[in-house]
């Protein structure tokens, strides 16, 4: 069995704060990096524990250079920086079988108050709608999982986004360790969410075949840009449409040609 984890830092345990994820800040970046890292090397050994073979992480917040490797074990392989395909935070996925994808880290979509850090591929946009739906990353990789007929077995990350992924898979095993209000959040100790990932990956591993991702026939999507000056330059991406000056959209029923117009229009990676 190989899994798939793709981790961000906006949904680790305790952040609550943008000057927490930059490396150009490391005063405040490096223990947030550091959980990161002991959440994502969590979540390998309890694949690992359960029978997993081995872990392809990919490093997927902000420069693709965060986690240090050498904290992981050694079953793992880990890709790092940006290749500029269309599939962002999930590279690597289409190129080699995977039996379960696991996320570590993430948060909750833009707009949302449960994470004072809430966005949506970046800080451009006050939210993206997809299918009537208000889209966080998770539910953009999620798809990208189901395109590819990967189960989604396990997220980390604030309530809010857990709460939601369980309404979309059931089955999925979560851990909420932050709970966003304002600009705060109430999170567990750092060692007691790192113990929790690591029992939850094992449970993941054993419920993945239960995890499939629900695919919809058709997408679309609306991104409602803060400017709409962004939103006039980006609307010239092939079959997009500008509506109310600021919302660019986009229809398709196949999720590659969707991850092609996120690629170009949304996503900073």
């Amino acid at each position: 069995m190989k899994i798939f984890l793709s981790a961000d830092i906006e949904g680790t345990c305790g952040i609550c704060h943008w000057r927490e994820t930059d490396r150009d800040t490391p005063f405040d970046y490096t223990p947030f990096q550091q959980q990161m890292t002991r959440e994502v090397a969590a979540a390998c050994r309890g694949a690992l524990a359960a029978g997993a073979e081995e872990v392809f992480v990919k490093d997927a917040h902000d420069s693709a250079r965060n986690i240090d490797a050498m904290q992981l074990p050694r079953n793992i392989r880990i890709n790092r920086g940006w290749s500029g395909e269309p599939a962002s935070m999930m590279a690597g996925l289409s190129r080699e079988k995977f039996d379960a994808v696991f996320f570590t880290g993430y948060h909750a979509w833009a707009s949302c108050p449960g994470n004072p850090l809430s966005h949506t591929m970046n800080t451009r946009n006050d939210h993206v709608m997809l299918n009537g739906v208000k889209c966080s990353e998770f539910l953009i990789n999620t798809y990208t999982a189901g395109y590819y007929g990967v189960p989604v077995a396990l997220i980390t990350g604030d309530k809010a986004l857990c709460d939601f992924a369980k309404t979309l898979i059931p089955a999925i095993t979560t851990v909420p360790v932050n709970e966003g209000f304002g600009g705060s959040v109430t999170s567990l100790h750092p060692l007691e969410a790192v113990d929790r990932i690591e029992a939850a990956a094992k449970e993941a591993v054993a419920k993945a075949a239960e995890c499939v991702v629900p695919m919809p026939d058709h997408f679309h999507m609306e991104i409602d840009f803060t400017k709409h000056t962004m939103a006039a330059g980006k609307c010239s991406y092939p079959g997009a449409t500008l509506k109310d000056d600021k919302f660019v959209c986009f229809d398709t029923d196949d999720w590659y040609e969707m991850l092609r117009f996120c690629r170009f229009v949304l996503s900073d990676a």
